[in-house]
């Protein structure tokens, strides 16, 4: 009885579009059950999408390479999504200017912050050359994250599991504690949740208020841009 079951499972196995399909159900499902939670931050679909995900390939012995294979076209997305960060921050260009001198400022501090506070707590726990390269560009989206650590040695890998710890940790912890430092400026919650948790946390400042989204999307774009700079400049001064 068994028997026909495993032989379809063989045969879909092989097949490329497979875990492609799913991955976007079991996104799909994940994000329906955010809604039903009315967006709680623990019910948080990427979050539950990655343990669901990794589950099912323990119960079926399939490896990452075998799943990366049909799931990859979602990895290609991410060149063309880093590209699109540059919508937001050209259709609202005017306030953009209208707020430069306090977001450049929100904006060096929070990059130098994100960056140093990690690699400098990791590099005094003893953490290796290489996992502190890959720790460097964490809260920067995926894509830029990824290219940053590939130029400077890094693992490209890790650091793609570092940035999605970092988001996911982010678009929890984001309204809460923005509620307990009583920070009511939509503007600095959604400015300060793109700058900490790049996409992640600019998808739940969507969820929170579009104003807050509106800065974190726009954040995200800057901080992109700017660690792209600053952690090829200040990596080997600080972990030596």
């Amino acid at each position: 009885m068994n028997q026909p079951f495993f032989a379809l499972w063989v045969y879909l196995s092989k097949t490329p579009l497979l875990w492609l399909t799913v991955t976007l159900l079991v996104y799909l499902a994940a994000d329906h059950g955010s809604k039903a939670t009315g967006r709680h931050p623990l019910a948080n679909p990427v979050l539950h999408s990655i343990w669901i995900i990794g589950a099912l390939l323990a119960l079926t012995g399939t490896s990452y390479q075998a799943y990366f294979e049909g799931a990859q076209f979602v990895h290609f997305l991410l060149g063309p999504a880093t590209v699109v960060l540059a919508v937001p921050l050209y259709e609202h260009r005017r306030t953009v200017l209208k707020a430069l001198l306090p977001m450049s400022a929100a904006l060096v501090a929070g990059s130098l912050a994100a960056f140093l506070s990690a690699v400098l707590v990791a590099r005094l726990l003893g953490v290796p050359h290489e996992v502190l390269v890959a720790l460097a560009p964490k809260s920067v989206t995926a894509g830029v994250a990824m290219a940053i650590s590939q130029s400077l040695g890094g693992d490209p890998a890790l650091t793609a599991v570092l940035v999605i710890l970092t988001g996911i940790i982010g678009a929890i912890a984001v309204t809460p504690l923005m509620n307990a430092l009583r920070i009511k400026d939509w503007r600095a919650r959604g400015f300060a949740a793109g700058i900490a948790s790049h996409g992640l946390g600019t998808a739940r400042a969507f969820q929170v208020n579009p104003v807050a989204g509106t800065f974190a999307g726009i954040a995200m774009g800057l901080n992109a841009f700017l660690t792209a700079i600053l952690v090829p400049l200040l990596i080997g001064w600080v972990v030596g």
